[in-house]
């Protein structure tokens, strides 16, 4: 597999555990958005792009993500419990969207994301700066995470 792409968004705001946002290119063919840079407790780590997960509403039909406690169309009260739990036994509440296959390239792929992240770090420090421009994605939600 070949990283023929990394582009990284800094976020201004550190009182989030989120420190960037970053796209991969693959083999100069495929591109995946949204995977988060994420200062954890054993250092940062890379989070690839997910969807909430979602059920049915067993009254109506109504879909609904899993720890709403009512249904948004008709307003039956629903179950706690309502997904199965991840390996560590907590609720699975997100889903990738796109992932590594196995640990070898998931490593490749967090590896040359942080190696990139530490770079934009560097460069950030320097006079004159200027972050990297996304304009042919679609970043105007990363608004809210600005200072």
């Amino acid at each position: 597999m070949n990283l023929s792409e990394i582009r990284v968004k800094l976020l201004p705001r550190k009182t989030d555990k989120l420190r960037a946002f970053a796209s991969v290119t693959i083999d100069g063919c495929v591109v995946v958005r949204d995977i988060k840079i994420i200062e954890g407790a054993k250092g940062q780590f890379v989070a690839m792009p997910s969807r909430k997960l979602c059920d049915r509403c067993p009254s109506c039909g109504g879909k609904n993500h899993l720890r709403a406690r009512y249904c948004n169309d008709c307003g039956t009260r629903l179950a706690s419990e309502r997904t199965a739990p991840d390996e560590r036994g907590r609720p699975r509440l997100y889903a990738d969207i796109a992932h590594p296959i196995n640990q070898r390239a998931r490593e490749q792929v967090q590896g040359a994301i942080i190696e990139a992240y530490h770079g934009e770090v560097e460069r950030s420090k320097q006079e004159g700066y200027q972050a990297v421009r996304f304009d042919d994605l679609d970043y105007d939600y990363l608004e809210e995470y600005a200072e």
